[in-house]
């Protein structure tokens, strides 16, 4: 006969496991879907993450500055050094062959015992003149030797010291090509955010960027006269001349490292208007922020003066009068005015 058992039921604690899992699996799709829409995020989120990108690209971008001015130095240190070296090595050789023309020119007067010589000389005379004349080389050798020994010395500190210099610029090179990256990172980084905008977003974001640069311009260009320089102030016409230098620039286009004459970065723009009217001024914006008188109250600038922002001093411009910079602002912008309220003010300079 055929076997008619009930069917087995399933486990309590089973079925309990398997609605859990696929009310979760449920869940998880409806969350999924209600997140999908928000995935994409919006046109102000993606520039709030840009300025940030290209901010960090920026302080990257002036320790970048600082490494290749460095790196310069140390390539004019060692170059010099090893002319040093090189000519210190020439003067060796010289006192060397003296050395040996001395010893030549005491062979051929005889190099035995001088009693003896005197014993053997025919003529005392001749020999007591010739004793005095290998006095006068032993003299000579000796203060050569010493000018030797003094020249070894010197010539082996400035190997070392071009070897040191050489070790130096290695580590500066390889920090070069650190903060090289690190800017490309961020500015290919910023660049993909950008890229995930539409074409009419883009348009959008620099509408209104283009916008808020011709309302400084008509700001600064509407300045009160008390926001310039006084004819009295010392070196007001410097500053005045490398301002007009930067105002020149306007809509030239910001990369990083420039220093000019047809792009810049922010202390690239400084350092190359100053360098217009005669006056050198550090590369950097952390260095230039040393560069002269300290102007911590926004209300005592004065146009022409330098203006430094954020509290790493990594961005630099110049006041324009009226609450307005102009400056070199970040990759994708060019030179152009902009308030002084964009940005952390932290001080001018007055060089």
């Amino acid at each position: 006969m055929a076997s008619h058992r009930r069917p087995k039921q399933p486990n309590r604690a089973r079925v309990t496991v398997l609605t859990a899992t696929a009310a979760a699996a449920v869940a998880l799709t409806s969350q999924a879907a209600n997140a999908a829409p928000s995935e994409k995020p919006s046109k102000d989120e993606v520039k709030s993450k840009v300025d940030k990108l290209y901010e960090e690209a920026e302080k990257a971008t002036e320790k970048f500055n600082g490494a290749k001015e460095k790196q310069q130095k140390l390539e004019k240190q060692v170059d010099r050094l090893q002319d040093k070296v090189a000519r210190g090595q020439d003067e060796l050789n010289d006192l060397r062959g003296g050395i040996g023309s001395l010893a030549s020119a005491q062979y051929r007067s005889g190099g035995i015992d001088p009693s003896l010589q005197l014993f053997l000389s025919s003529d005392p005379d001749s020999y007591l003149d010739k004793a005095s004349t290998l006095d006068q080389l032993s003299s000579k050798q000796a203060e050569a030797l010493k000018k030797i020994q003094a020249k070894q010395r010197t010539l082996a500190q400035q190997r070392k010291e071009a070897a040191d210099k050489l070790k130096d610029l290695a580590t500066t090179r390889e920090e070069l090509g650190k903060k090289k990256r690190e800017v490309q990172g961020k500015l290919g980084e910023a660049q993909r955010l950008l890229n995930s905008l539409s074409a009419k977003e883009r348009a959008a974001l620099k509408a209104k960027e283009d916008r808020a640069s011709r309302d400084s311009e008509r700001k600064a260009m509407d300045a009160p006269k008390t926001d310039a320089p006084k004819g009295g102030v010392k070196g007001s016409s410097r500053t005045m001349a490398a301002y007009a230098a930067a105002q020149s620039k306007l809509g030239s286009p910001y990369v990083y490292g420039a220093t000019g004459p047809s792009s810049f970065d922010c202390s690239g723009l400084t350092s190359w208007a100053y360098a217009q009217a005669d006056v050198s001024i550090p590369r950097t914006s952390q260095a230039q922020a040393n560069a002269g008188t300290r102007i911590y109250s926004q209300s005592d600038l004065k146009v022409g003066d330098l203006v430094i922002f954020y509290g790493d001093l990594h961005h630099v411009g110049f006041y324009a009068g009226n609450g307005q910079v102009l400056h070199a602002p970040r990759t994708g912008t060019v030179v152009r005015y902009e308030s002084i309220n964009n940005m952390p003010f932290q001080f001018g300079v007055r060089i």
